[in-house]
């Protein structure tokens, strides 16, 4: 059966990359067909119930500024809100949510239901529609064909998802689901390399087993924040997660099953997150402490259900348990389900352009663990961009690549397609060279207009981005003017630790002492006055603070990415022949042929590639 309508997008999964990927090119105004085994699991949360968290929350606000929902669901659906990492600077802070599941996935079918230009169909796609190097459309198991001009593959643990728990292993994408077959091979045969990854997940406890009195309460922020620029609100009612520590006896019992362990067998090939290992994978790499921490998460505000943080394990089931019930508060626990590990394929994204497009088949984009990612919200900004993309291509229009200096997006992105990974990669604050100019709190200001001049932001988030510039520059004017007398302040100064005025200062030079907030200086009548006259926002204040006391660094970073960008601007011819430039070492050339960098600023970014060879490369291009 060849199904009737014609669609310019294919998704093809309903994770958090199909769902940004799906709603931006269908908010763009592509027809879009989401395609997925099972419409009752669309954004569900397969792993821990939270959004956001170190690097991760900057990604979530990007996507927002961009015109993305992942920020808006996650806090429609936050029952908890924390800002990490709040004791560094400003590039570190990093927000976090912990979501109600079940409302997380509601709210995300309710945004796509909404979108006129957005159909859904529930099957399995076995095979890919190719003519002349190029997609037209995908073939699903029940035999249905269905045509477009652009599919993206968003497919998660699902393809060839090989599950293992203790000595026993089954087929799935994740528990209690089908795995998919027939496209992993069909690539290969098309010229694709692929390769093995693995992930894993805790067990899932009963809540009302747990006492709670043995924990440590771990409580949300006392003023909780949000992810989404727009008007959506924080979390009205939070609830705390607690922490516990396993001990050197629960650590013994973990022991016992490592004979039946896939990870120690050897039946498990694919490589796991290093920096979100097993439990097994702590006690064996880190032999030498005798605890580690674990989060006791709570699934949503309406279920009993329990997330164990930091208890991802594929141990046989008698073992979990066992070992639970020698934790602190866990001594009567019960479990739900017991944790289990995953193996699924993925493809190498060096085989991939800026855009998400495959480079051998034409319209073709993969987006998400396809890709060796992990994470939600490496996923959904993937999604995100391949998305926005095909919609791009399929209208004659130009790509939208961010480049690092723009977005962590851009930074992920440009890792995966330079570098690429043959371990699961998850984002981090260190991978971004430019993380003081790329903050939480400013990703409106970096993304939002290019987010409008696509289509995709509307018009009401320029114009409260504007009205924020505006608060902050008035703010700004107001501390370089505004003069302030050591009576009304060295009290202050003193409580701080700061060293006393002996004459009037402007308020800009107190505020950018260390230890002095902008929230300290309300105590100043005049200060406190501008600010509700003017109704300057928390939001706006902040940003006008940081800029006060990092002027310098991030002027600094600001000039060092222009000097990039010049390398960035040297474009290298799209055929260029890599193999007759003989004083570039023979690893380089390899490299230089298999990842065909757009630019010099690319090109001195892959591995292995040197900066002699980068040299020599711009002396055959005339530069």
């Amino acid at each position: 059966m060849i199904l009737d309508e014609k669609y310019d997008l294919i998704v093809v999964g309903g994770g958090h990359a199909g769902c940004e990927a799906s709603h931006s090119a269908a908010t763009l105004g592509s027809k879009v067909l989401l395609i997925t085994q099972n419409l009752e699991t669309i954004a569900r949360m397969s792993c821990n119930p939270a959004m956001g968290g170190i690097a991760k929350g900057q990604i979530i606000r990007e996507i927002d500024a961009l015109g993305g929902m992942s920020g808006v669901v996650t806090d429609e659906s936050s029952i908890q809100f924390r800002m990490l990492n709040k004791s560094k600077g400003p590039a570190m802070w990093s927000p976090r949510s912990q979501c109600d599941r079940k409302v997380f996935e509601q709210k995300w079918r309710e945004k796509l239901e909404s979108n006129k230009n957005l159909d859904f169909w529930q099957d399995m796609v076995y095979e890919l529609l190719i003519e002349k190097n190029k997609v037209v459309g995908i073939i699903t198991q029940m035999g249905i064909e269905i045509h477009s001009k652009s599919v993206i593959l968003c497919n998660g643990t699902f393809m060839n998802g090989l599950i293992h728990l203790g000595e026993k292993n089954y087929e799935g994408g994740r528990s209690g689901e089908p795995n998919s077959r027939g496209i992993t091979k069909q690539l290969i045969d098309l010229g694709f390399t692929h390769g093995r990854m693995k992930t894993g997940t805790p067990p899932r406890l009963d809540g009302r087993s747990i006492n709670y009195s043995l924990t440590e309460e771990q409580k949300g922020d006392e003023s909780p924040l949000k992810f989404s620029f727009t008007e959506t609100t924080p979390a009205k009612k939070q609830y705390s997660c607690f922490i516990t520590y396993t001990s050197d006896e629960v650590h013994d019992i973990l022991k016992e099953g490592f004979e039946k362990s896939p990870l120690f067998t050897g039946r498990i090939k694919g490589l796991g997150p290093r920096y979100c290992p097993s439990i097994e994978d702590k006690i064996q790499r880190f032999a030498t402490k005798n605890r580690h921490q674990l989060f006791i998460e709570p699934e949503g505000a309406n279920t009993v259900e329990i997330y164990l943080n930091g208890f991802s394990t594929s141990l046989p089931e008698e073992v979990q348990l066992k070992a639970l019930r020698k934790i602190k508060g866990l001594e009567n626990v019960k479990m739900f389900r017991a944790g289990y590990a995953i193996e699924y394929d993925y493809f190498p994204p060096t085989q991939l352009k800026h855009t998400l497009e495959t480079k051998l088949i034409e319209n073709l984009y993969f987006s998400g663990q396809i890709n060796g990612t992990t994470g939600y919200e490496e996923a959904a900004c993937q999604g995100l961009i391949a998305g926005i993309n095909s919609h791009q291509k399929t209208n004659s229009k130009e790509e939208f690549i961010l480049d690092r200096s723009d977005a962590y997006i851009g930074v992920l992105i440009d890792d995966l397609i330079t570098k690429g990974t043959d371990e699961p990669y998850r984002m981090f604050t260190s991978r971004a060279e430019y993380r003081l100019l790329l903050r939480q709190d400013n990703a409106d200001i970096r993304l939002t207009k290019k987010g409008f001049e696509l289509g995709l932001a509307s018009k009401d988030r320029v114009d409260k981005l504007n009205n924020k510039i505006k608060e902050g520059k008035k703010l700004l004017s107001f501390l370089e003017k505004q003069s302030v007398s050591p009576e009304e302040i060295n009290s202050l100064l003193s409580e701080k630790g700061s060293a006393s005025l002996k004459q009037k200062v402007k308020l800009k030079s107190v505020l950018s002492r260390p230890h002095i907030w902008i929230e300290d200086l309300l105590v100043i009548d005049s200060l406190n006055n501008f600010i509700k006259e003017n109704e300057i926002s928390l939001e706006s204040m902040t940003q006008t603070e940081i800029q006060v006391k990092y002027s310098g660094y991030i002027n600094k970073e600001q000039d060092t990415v222009l000097k990039v960008t010049k390398l960035e601007k040297i474009i290298i011819p799209d055929k260029f022949d890599y193999s007759k430039l003989q004083s570039i070492s023979m690893e380089g050339r390899e490299k230089l042929n298999e990842i065909r960098p757009k630019s010099i600023g690319q090109a001195s970014r892959i591995s292995g590639v040197s900066p002699s060879d980068i040299n020599v490369l711009l002396i055959y291009i005339g530069r």
